[in-house]
């Protein structure tokens, strides 16, 4: 039987895994979205919904067990100052991942994890102006197409 088998081994030792997913955690805070393996995305899933629900409590004890996972401070600082209450009123699922690919090199099914409430606070808001558009430039006149010389046909006809 094979109860309590659920972690993938993505084919490297323990330690190896758990620095690749401190690395792709970071990496995920960072960027908010990026393309990896689906194995290697389905295995980070639970990883990031923990640290933003460790987020959404700014408490000295939430911030030092996230510094002790993530390696940057200042996505340290960014998932408990933006993140985190972004996702306050959110029970859980934080993240999405879509396939979207398979790598031509080694035919690795590819896919993005993203956080799912980024497509929301991207969109234009009320609070944020709109920038205005910066004047267009004025196209360079286009050469006149040089013509070509009569067909004889005419001639050819008489």
């Amino acid at each position: 039987m094979r109860h309590g088998k659920g972690l993938r081994k993505l084919s490297r030792n323990i330690s190896h895994r758990k620095a690749l997913l401190r690395n792709l955690a970071t990496s995920f805070f960072k960027h908010e979205r990026f393309e990896t393996t689906v194995p290697k995305a389905k295995e980070l899933r639970p990883v990031v919904e923990r640290l933003v629900t460790l987020g959404k409590n700014d408490t000295l004890a939430a911030r030092r067990q996230a510094y002790s996972y993530l390696l940057d401070k200042a996505v340290v600082h960014k998932l408990f100052t933006d993140i985190g209450p972004r996702n306050a009123t959110r029970n859980g699922g934080y993240t999405r991942i879509v396939r979207t690919r398979v790598r031509p090199g080694d035919a690795a099914e590819l896919a993005i994890i993203e956080l799912v409430d980024k497509a929301e606070a991207k969109s234009p808001s009320k609070e944020a102006p709109a920038k205005k558009a910066a004047p267009k430039k004025a196209a360079a006149p286009k050469k006149p197409a040089a013509k070509k010389a009569p067909a004889k046909k005419k001639a050819a006809a008489e």
